[in-house]
């Protein structure tokens, strides 16, 4: 007779006066982004006699057959007291709208098409403490229901108030309770409230178990892992508490080893884990609890990019990449995938104008060319610039630890982002660690580093403190002054003369001599900027030798004075300028400039010194 009756049948229980609902499962469910698959009959602990859930182990089993009767005492001797109320959890969480506008690679949508389809073509279903809510909208035991909207299918596992009463919750449980609960969402279109908030918990008190148990059983994050990382994105706590985690996974390419409180030691993808980001980012209660990592996750995703782009991923990586791209039609490179998410991340950080601006200007495409890349992450560093600065500024702190190992091939994005924003540093705090990252790149064989460790030196050379320190790079930077390129020799002077414009700073009598001769080779050079600079700083030079340092410059400068005469009519003002100001001083001692051997060099090296300097670069 019951089987007759099993679509829509209530059967109340004397002894208790509640009642319990089947549910008619339908034959397929559709899947995440997916085709549809068989549903399984529910298998809710606490439904109908006779059912059972393979899943559960049988510990397990056993711990709940003790918390039902801890509850059947609870509830027996207040059942009579009043109406039964309606669980006030969580509601259920639907699939966010994409935020960006590439939203057509995402698939979100069709999770949430299918979540609101079947919520509606299941019935509901409630048991124990939850009372039944009518589709007619009638009464429940005496108690009417105001709340018209459909009840979404619910389940029950284990629950975090059933380990509470029962005290024999342990950490080696929690990855067993987690795969229970995703293999029990398999076949299930939501999350009950109840479920919701003791995942919730479980993701906070454990979030570590949780994360890397969750990548374990659901890699390619399936529909039910799905609704699962979206619950816990949906409550802040539990987003800071898990984010740390996924941030490590995500840092460890290509696979993560981490044990579980279980002994479980199974690699994870770090791609798995920016799966996961890219569900977590997408909902709107978690933007809040996401602002403190924002940087570092840029980071990471930024990594990401580089890597695949960089690297042809390993086999087993473009095998999962494969099965994430067929089940959630996601793009076909895992680093288009990342640089979709890293637009997420800016979009909700509100620099929409960043996104379009590196669109404009067909950054993205460069961003997936390995030729081209530190030129688009430069470009994206300066965009960032003009909305963040401090984001941009921890971007460049976390940025410090992956430039500060030897040098890999595929760091050179990361220096370029650095070098763009050195000027919003605080070089009191990093300053030490920024000058050996550059003068390691300064040494380098590739011209571009050379060229972006020239970039930054430029800058720190601005900073007294740092420019003291720089006695390390002074003889790179004399090599580099014969270098072919114009732009090479050019930040090499710049970075000497910001060093020598500082109070109180000498040039030692070793590195005077070199300096000078180096200098005077660029008097004629081809670029006008380069001889404008090397006027200047030999002048500067002659200033400030010490003591020790002036007689092996008399040679030197005597050897000058000819081509400097020649140079006091250029048609460059600034050379013409910068010449004459050694014609002027020989006038001032009552020598002819014309007579180069007449001059003695003593006449611009005879200037008194000040004390307390500091000579650069030291011995």
């Amino acid at each position: 007779m019951r089987s007759a009756a099993l679509d829509q049948t209530q059967e109340q229980e004397p002894s208790r006066g509640r009642f319990r609902k089947s549910l008619k499962v339908p034959a397929a469910i559709p899947t995440w982004a997916g085709p549809a698959v068989t549903a399984q009959p529910s298998t809710t602990l606490g439904a109908l006699h006779g059912t059972h859930q393979a899943s559960l182990s049988f510990v397990l089993l056993q711990m709940f057959r003790k918390f039902l009767r801890i509850r059947r005492r609870k509830t027996g001797s207040t059942a009579a007291e009043g109406p039964a109320k309606p669980d006030s959890g969580l509601t259920e969480l639907q699939a966010e709208p994409d935020v960006s506008p590439d939203s057509a690679e995402r698939s979100e949508d069709s999770d949430a098409s299918a979540t609101e389809t079947w919520a509606k073509a299941l019935h509901s279903s409630k048991t124990e403490d939850v009372a039944i809510t009518n589709s007619n909208n009638e009464e429940t035991q005496g108690i009417t229901n105001t709340d018209t909207t459909p009840t979404p299918t619910m389940i029950h596992a284990p629950t975090m108030d059933f380990f509470e009463e029962s005290a024999v919750l342990s950490q080696q449980q929690v990855p067993g309770i987690v795969r229970n609960i995703h293999q029990s969402l398999v076949s299930h279109v939501s999350v009950d409230a109840r479920l919701q908030i003791d995942l919730v918990r479980l993701a906070e008190e454990h979030p570590a178990d949780v994360v890397l148990t969750l990548l374990r059983c659901a890699p390619t994050c399936d529909r039910a892992a799905a609704m699962m990382w979206r619950t816990i994105g949906s409550s802040g706590p539990a987003v800071e508490k898990v984010l740390p985690t996924l941030l490590r996974v995500m840092e460890d390419w290509p696979l993560h080893r981490m044990c579980t409180s279980d002994g479980d030691n199974e690699d994870v993808f770090a791609l798995a884990a920016t799966l996961v980001i890219w569900v977590i980012v997408q909902v709107p209660a978690c933007n809040k609890a996401m602002i403190p990592y924002s940087s570092h996750l840029f980071v990471a995703l930024l990594f990401h990019v580089v890597i695949t782009t960089q690297q042809t991923p390993p086999e087993e990586v473009d095998n999962f990449w494969r099965a994430c791209q067929e089940e959630h039609r996601l793009p076909s490179k895992p680093n288009r995938f990342a640089v979709q998410v890293m637009k997420a991340l800016l979009y909700q950080l509100r620099c929409d104008r960043v996104v379009k601006a590196m669109k404009h200007k067909r950054g993205w495409d460069m961003l997936l060319c390995a030729d081209t890349q530190h030129y688009a992450v430069g470009l994206l560093a300066r965009e960032m610039c003009n909305i963040l600065v401090p984001f941009c500024s921890r971007i460049a702190f976390h940025l410090l630890q992956p430039l500060s190992r030897e040098a890999p091939h595929w760091d050179l994005p990361f220096l370029a982002f650095l070098v763009e924003v050195l000027k919003f540093l605080d070089l009191t705090k990093s300053g030490v660690s920024i000058l050996k990252i550059m003068s390691r790149h300064l040494q380098s064989e590739c011209r571009e580093r050379r060229r972006l460790a020239l970039r930054g030196l430029v800058v720190l050379s601005k900073d007294p403190l740092t420019a003291r320190r720089m006695c390390s790079v002074s003889q790179s930077l004399l090599e580099l002054l014969g270098d072919a390129d114009g732009d090479v020799v050019s930040m090499s002077l710049r970075v000497f003369r910001n060093v020598l414009q500082h109070k109180d700073i000498l040039v030692s009598s070793t590195t005077a001599p070199k300096l000078a001769e180096a200098l005077l080779l660029l008097f004629d050079h081809d670029n006008s900027y380069v001889q404008v600079l090397s006027l200047e700083l030999f002048f500067r030079v002659m200033d400030l030798v010490v003591d020790e340092g002036k007689k092996p410059l008399e040679k030197i400068l005597s050897q000058s004075l000819l081509p400097l005469f020649f140079y006091c009519h250029d048609e460059n003002q600034r050379i013409a300028k910068g010449c004459s100001l050694l014609q002027a001083l020989a006038q001032e001692h009552g020598s002819c400039v014309l007579g180069c051997g007449a001059i003695s060099g003593s006449l611009l090296l005879s200037r008194p010194l000040r004390k307390h300097c500091f000579v650069w670069p030291s011995s």
